[in-house]
């Protein structure tokens, strides 16, 4: 019996986290991760690094970084103010990098699973979702993730600006004649819609954007919010996110 959370029938799907990823299957999955770790990832393909995603960092992750002659990005409060961590702005500002292992808890853990799964894995956000559009629109299947963020107790909290970025994805598709949409992806599309016009304000003004604010990184904020600025679409491929 077919599961009635895979969204079975339609052609593109969405749904929330690590839960929801492997709930809808899809031959190709974009994950969305807007604050930061998809933003960061198309940053570093605009420079031309190749990111390797990480689920934690811990000293299994400086491990995985040297065997992969890989620089290893550390927490923001870690990095300083030449340190290269989750942060789009300090990866855009890094030197003399190539390779880089970016651990991240929702974005990169779920991009490993899906590639697990055999699925074609997309970073996207709203930097590049028209780029990952036209990448994808001739896919059988298309999945766009929402990556969400963590309660302290563990459990799933919907960020709005993954929801946005997840959307925008959607609706361009949308507008290349793909579809059919699923009711949940057709309510992300809507969402991206209604915020369009006002972003970036509603970025900064999101939950997110003020928790990043308030820790001091109001420009990791404004680099989320370079609508459309990036046409570079980054697929993960043998354990890297590479642009073809």
């Amino acid at each position: 019996m077919t599961s009635p959370y895979a969204q079975s029938g339609y052609r593109v799907g969405f749904d929330w986290g690590p839960a929801g990823a492997a709930a809808v299957p899809g031959a190709l999955v974009a994950v969305v991760d807007v604050l930061s770790f998809t933003t960061s990832v198309t940053v570093a393909a605009d420079r031309g690094i190749t990111v390797l995603p990480y689920r934690w960092h811990d000293s299994t992750a400086i491990q995985y970084a040297e065997q992969h002659a890989a620089a290893l990005a550390v927490g923001r409060s870690e990095a300083g103010p030449d340190g290269i961590s989750l942060s789009p702005a300090s990866i855009r500002q890094a030197q003399y990098v190539e390779r880089l292992v970016l651990p991240s808890p929702n974005g990169s853990t779920i991009s490993q699973q899906l590639a697990d799964s055999g699925s074609t894995v997309l970073a996207v956000s709203l930097r590049n979702y028209q780029a990952a559009a036209h990448h994808a629109a001739q896919a059988t299947q298309v999945v766009a993730v929402a990556a969400g963020e963590r309660w302290p107790d563990g459990s799933l909290r919907p960020a709005v600006e993954d929801l946005w970025g997840a959307g925008a994805f959607i609706a361009a598709l949308e507008d290349l004649g793909v579809g059919p949409l699923s009711p949940e992806a057709r309510a992300a599309a809507a969402a991206y819609r209604d915020a369009a016009d006002e972003l970036p304000d509603r970025l900064h003004d999101c939950a997110g954007g003020r928790e990043l604010t308030q820790y001091g990184f109001p420009q990791d904020v404004a680099v989320a919010a370079e609508v459309g600025s990036s046409q570079s679409v980054p697929v993960l491929r043998a354990g890297a996110f590479v642009v073809d």
